[in-house]
């Protein structure tokens, strides 16, 4: 998986956000109880994404799934009154707001953010079940959240074979699988 948020990363980074993976959430005892966990892990944001210009950061979960069905419509659509399943933030309302709130209460306090700033939940899909990617965008729209497919992330890799020489492997591979076609 780190490879694959390794690739979203350069492909947000060169769309012009500022990158940070792997972020953990410092949810409180209360807040913990709040989602029906008491005791549970630090929740960790794969992916978060800062455009100055928009106020936005993406808050991304990144699903590789290359090798399996794929992200999954139907447990996408799922709700859960207490967290549980793959996709937590966007199954249970409830872990959403709280940890979104702790998020943004976390990276005000270091600085990293300002009282405008508009957190928008997202996913980046290596793969998507039954090639439904279509109907998982519409899904993600009508919630106000992020998407990008793999579709959205093949097209904008392969944009990295006409970059100058960079050392980076996935900007080299598309280079190397792209020339002369």
């Amino acid at each position: 998986m780190d490879h694959f948020e390794t690739i979203v990363s350069d492909l947000l980074e060169a769309a012009g956000y500022w990158v940070r993976r792997s972020f953990k959430v410092d949810l409180t005892k209360e807040e913990k109880r709040k989602v029906g966990r008491h005791s549970m892990p630090r929740p960790e944001i794969d992916i978060l994404a800062y455009k100055r210009e928009a106020e936005e950061l993406l808050v991304l979960e990144a699903k590789s799934f290359l090798d399996s069905p794929g992200v999954s419509l139907d447990q996408l659509s799922e709700t859960h009154e207490k967290p549980e399943g793959r996709y937590k933030l966007f199954t249970c309302v409830n872990y959403r707001q709280v940890v979104l709130e702790r998020l943004r209460l976390e990276l005000l306090s270091l600085g990293m953010i300002s009282q405008k700033t508009n957190l928008r939940l997202g996913l980046a899909a290596g793969k998507v079940h039954r090639r439904e990617s279509t109907q998982v965008k519409a899904l993600m729209d009508s919630q106000g959240w992020y998407f990008l497919s793999p579709e959205d992330i093949r097209e904008q890799v392969m944009r990295f074979s006409d970059m100058g020489y960079e050392n980076n492997p996935a900007v080299i591979t598309a280079k190397i699988l792209l020339r002369d076609m």
